[in-house]
């Protein structure tokens, strides 16, 4: 266990993540009991270690912009975080960080255990196999059928065939697309396009989905839809990190929301609103 106590730094974190006899895997303690939680949203609900740990990480764009300011975030095994803030608020930058399309200018960024800046080029698709990824514009192959962009998935990571068709199996039955299998993008709603795109980001066993404004092409209903979704597969254990500008779905599920403006973190709370109460 890596022994963090109640209100413990990140930099205490990440110093015994990177301790040589140090557990990458092993669960951070914050000194809180199982069930509840520091007022500032960093301590932990109970002691599942850290899939995600950023410590003052900066994000520099060569025009001067800060499109991330000194941000610190821990996210646990299993969490489920809304991430909320006006366009330009540094959302998508801090995807990008995790996803390792960018690097930071400055601080670490630690995914399940891998700092992304020291990361060889050659483990960078194993890393990113622990990630799986939802767009709002779902991202699907037209000329794929729904099991055939499911599979793709796999497919480019080498995997088995043997291995490839009950994971897809698997996938359309947890997001309920069994019967639209043979079925191609053009053919399906915007809500079955969507799921396609979560069985797809599932397939491969991530750590954690990072949804980008999953429901931002959806109307109301099928949005709730997809909400119950994510739901589902958080509580089978999959941490999911979801970027939104849906503040009645924010409010409503009073799950964990870290709150960005001009590239920094104002409110990171348990159980918040999509805007501060008060």
């Amino acid at each position: 266990m890596l022994p963090t106590g109640t209100g413990a730094s990140l930099s205490t974190i990440l110093t015994a993540l990177r301790s040589p006899d140090a557990r990458l895997d092993a669960p951070v303690d914050t000194g809180h009991p199982a069930g509840l939680s520091a007022a500032n949203g960093y301590g932990f609900v109970d002691t599942r270690r850290p899939v995600l740990v950023l410590n003052d990480v900066t994000k520099t764009y060569p025009n001067g912009r800060d499109a991330l300011k000194d941000v610190d975030l821990v996210v646990p095994e299993g969490d489920f975080v809304f991430l909320v803030g006006a366009s330009g608020a540094g959302k998508s930058t801090l995807m990008k960080l995790l996803i390792r399309d960018e690097l930071a200018t400055q601080g670490t960024v630690i995914l399940d255990g891998d700092d992304m800046a020291r990361l060889p080029r050659r483990k960078v698709p194993m890393v990113r196999r622990k990630i799986g990824i939802v767009f709002q514009d779902f991202k699907l192959l037209p000329t794929k059928t729904v099991r055939e962009n499911i599979a793709f998935a796999l497919e480019v990571t080498g995997t088995s065939r043997r291995r490839i068709r009950p994971a897809v199996e698997r996938a359309l039955a947890l997001v309920g697309l069994t019967a639209q299998a043979e079925q191609y993008p053009k053919q399906l709603s915007g809500g079955e396009q969507q799921r396609t795109a979560i069985a797809r980001a599932l397939v491969h066993d991530p750590k954690i989905v990072i949804a980008d404004e999953p429901t931002g092409n959806l109307d109301p209903l099928i949005s709730w839809e997809i909400l119950q979704l994510l739901l589902r597969i958080n509580e089978l254990g999959v941490t999911v990190l979801m970027a939104t500008h849906d503040a009645d779905i924010v409010t409503a599920l009073r799950k964990r929301v870290v709150a960005l403006e001009e590239g920094r973190v104002i409110r990171d709370e348990i159980g918040g609103g999509y805007h501060r109460a008060g």
